[in-house]
């Protein structure tokens, strides 16, 4: 098997892996709501750890053995792998609009990272890593107290998303920069000077599985993963063209591209969202659909206390075929039938005196 293979191989596994570990994490999110970020008593969601820390091998194995225009759209089926893969484990099918907004996402990304061209290796300064530190902290803390005050549990998942897709998507600069610090011959501090990169890898993946773990809470499979997988690569790309070099190829028309790709993975996680908003709706309306059929059927409701105004039909039999005749003077089989009873005792006390 050729190097090119292999890194296509491993890259479709490690897509796998994330998608089989976002389905166990929104299953934990649905049995477990009172620990919304780190059900660390459940068993699957260390299931789910395993299996996203296997991705993420497999993945800096394929960036191993090929290109990284190659490897990182791959990354994009995710999405694509895990609809079909929860209808068929957890019975948790997927719509039309869902599938739309899957593939739009995909597409879009795909389309942008194969855009997005490489520079030479280079590590940031520690200044630099400072200030990325921080206003990926302040940007995680902004989205997360914003969504805490979001009542949708949709728009409230997307947020979170957001947020954890930024804390791996930094967590992935930081992983280059400790790898390009690593092997460089006399790379600054040497191992030691990277224990504060290390740990801040760490916490960024931390934080970045307990969010993406909360963003899977009452807003089902797709629109949260599709978040995360299109946030992390879009924010380590971003800091790629600020801080490393990094461009789009073909110049002026790749960047046109880029941007259209990038109108179309946003596309797709609106859709996302708005089929969840949707299905949220469809799920609440059962509900408030018996309380309101009452009052929407007026007219209904009026006619009926008109049967049962006879108890005073009752002790005055004659008022009670009176307006039935007066209110339907057309010759309908009911008038028939209704004078017929009363009118009866006239029509026998007349045949004696005929006789």
């Amino acid at each position: 098997m050729s190097a090119l293979a292999l890194s296509v191989l491993l890259a479709l596994v490690s897509a796998v892996a994330y998608a089989a570990g976002a389905i166990v994490q929104e299953r934990v999110a649905a049995t477990t709501p009172a620990r919304p970020y780190a059900p660390l008593r459940h068993g699957a969601w260390w299931a789910a750890v395993a299996l996203n820390g296997l991705g993420a091998l497999l993945h800096v194995g394929a960036l191993a053995y090929g290109p990284l225009s190659l490897v990182q759209p791959l990354g994009a089926l995710t999405i694509v792998f895990a609809l079909p893969m929860a209808a068929v484990f957890v019975r948790r099918g997927a719509g039309a609009a869902a599938w739309r907004g899957a593939i739009m996402a995909s597409a879009g990304l795909a389309g942008l990272l194969s855009l997005t061209g490489t520079a030479d290796a280079q590590s940031l300064a520690g200044g630099e890593r400072l200030a990325v530190a921080l206003v990926t902290a302040g940007g995680v803390a902004v989205l997360f107290l914003v969504a805490r005050r979001v009542r949708r549990a949709v728009v409230r998942s997307v947020l979170l998303a957001t947020a954890a897709g930024g804390a791996f998507g930094i967590a992935s600069v930081f992983t280059k920069t400790v790898a390009v610090d690593w092997t460089a011959a006399g790379g600054p501090g040497g191992p030691t000077g990277q224990l504060p990169s290390l740990l801040a890898v760490a916490g960024l993946a931390a934080t970045g599985m307990m969010l993406s773990q909360a963003a899977y809470r009452g807003a089902g499979l797709a629109a949260p993963l599709a978040t995360v997988t299109v946030a992390n690569p879009v924010v380590a790309a971003a800091v790629g063209i600020t801080l490393f070099g990094e461009h789009f190829r073909y110049g002026v028309t790749g960047t046109v591209l880029a941007l259209g790709c990038g109108v179309v993975a946003a596309g797709g996680l609106i859709l996302l969202t708005t089929e969840r908003l949707g299905a949220h709706a469809e799920q609440q309306r059962p509900r408030g659909v018996p309380a309101r059929t009452p009052v929407s059927s007026g007219p209904a409701v009026t006619s009926v206390p008109r049967v049962p105004s006879g108890p005073a039909a009752r002790t005055a039999p004659a008022a009670r075929t009176e307006p039935p005749a007066a209110a339907t003077p057309g010759p309908r089989p009911r008038l028939r039938t209704r004078p017929a009873g009363p009118p009866s005792r006239t029509q026998t006390a007349t045949p004696p005196a005929l006789r």
